[in-house]
């Protein structure tokens, strides 16, 4: 299998690269259960590795089997973030994780990252010494371009991919919901109880969300939401349909502002700062994500930003383009966007 190339679309999507990463001390894996399998889907999930063996089918259609339930597992930081709310430890990670100060990068904000060996910090790292010394049980990572898994370096690829199975589950090309049951359907397979009270209430507490965006919605029409990245030399306007959450948002009735000619590959449309304006809207996401410019930075550094309507409305919105997969981090995400959409007003510029 292939990994991703380096591509400035890809980088961008990534949050931007950070310093060299650190090595912590590893955990195990943990967690009790059986396995569930999502009703009419034709990816499986997993078996209980007690006396049966374990097997998962992956979003590539890639079957590991194994003789026992996975114990080491090492993923890349939004994989383990989902699977930490489900109570599934990794002992490793890749991917953004810590910061320059040593605190947890947005990514890694629910994981206890001192507790972590951190694999590989930015686009392009990974130690594969590192990783064989955990001697992992399993890998896993999304796919953000079939089959390859994201933030695996196509150098090294073939190395790491020789040391354990792999597991992909599908990060393009879906929408936030699917994501959600194939997260759930993979922590079940290693142990994870979906019938936990803390699992039920935040599936509940998502459900209710996404029934309050809608309503949202529909109670206050006509708002027009723009997702974009900046860095400092452009602005990256996100094409809804490419992006996992957004394409969820649409469906729940969000009237997201769709850029008309995408940069190769899709994504993202990326214009100058001089052309910020170039998409009229009510509501503005920005990315959160480290390696972004933020709307205190660009407030004292882009004039071009702070005439736009949104923004002089201080209708403006963090957006985290890469929530961890679990109904418990994207949960207050739902419920903030429905918000946002509540109480936000037709901006001048937008009704022209």
């Amino acid at each position: 299998m292939r990994a991703a190339a380096l591509t400035r679309r890809r980088l961008l999507a990534a949050g931007g690269a950070l310093g060299a990463a650190a090595t912590l001390a590893a955990c195990g894996g943990e967690g009790g259960g059986d396995a569930d399998e999502r009703p009419g889907s034709g990816n499986g999930g997993g078996g209980d590795g007690g006396s049966g063996g374990w097997t998962f089918t992956d979003d590539r259609d890639e079957t590991v089997t194994l003789d026992a339930r996975p114990q080491t597992l090492v993923a890349y930081v939004g994989s383990a973030s989902a699977l930490a709310d489900y109570g599934i430890s990794c002992a490793g990670v890749f991917g953004p994780t810590l910061l320059a100060d040593g605190e947890p990068d947005v990514q890694a904000a629910n994981l206890d990252v001192g507790a972590l060996t951190v694999i590989g910090n930015a686009w392009g790292e990974f130690n594969v010494e590192t990783y064989a010394r955990l001697e992992p049980d399993l890998l896993i990572s999304d796919i953000r371009q079939h089959p390859d898994l994201w933030y695996i370096p196509e150098d090294s690829a073939d190395a790491i991919l020789g040391l354990a199975p792999s597991v992909g589950i599908l990060g393009a090309d879906t929408t936030l919901r699917t994501m959600l049951e194939r997260y759930a359907e993979l922590a079940a397979a290693l142990g994870a109880d979906l019938e936990s009270a803390p699992v039920t209430e935040a599936r509940a507490r998502f459900d209710t969300a996404a029934a309050a965006l809608r309503r949202a919605t529909a109670d206050n029409p006509g708002i027009r939401v723009l997702a974009l990245s900046a860095t400092d030399d452009k602005v990256w306007f996100a094409i809804p349909a490419d992006l996992p959450d957004l394409a969820y948002f649409a469906e729940l009735g969000v009237e997201f502002v769709t850029p008309d000619s995408p940069d190769p590959g899709g994504v993202w449309q990326s214009v100058s700062w001089e052309n910020a304006d170039l998409f009229p809207a009510d509501l503005i996401l920005v990315d959160s994500r480290t390696g972004n410019l933020q709307p205190d930075q660009l407030a004292d550094a882009k004039p071009t930003w702070n005439g736009l309507p949104a923004v002089r409305a201080g209708q403006i919105v963090s957006w985290i383009p890469e929530p961890a997969s679990s109904y418990a981090r994207c949960a207050p995400i739902v419920e903030g966007l429905a918000e946002a959409i509540r109480d936000a007003a037709r901006t001048p510029r937008a009704e022209s």
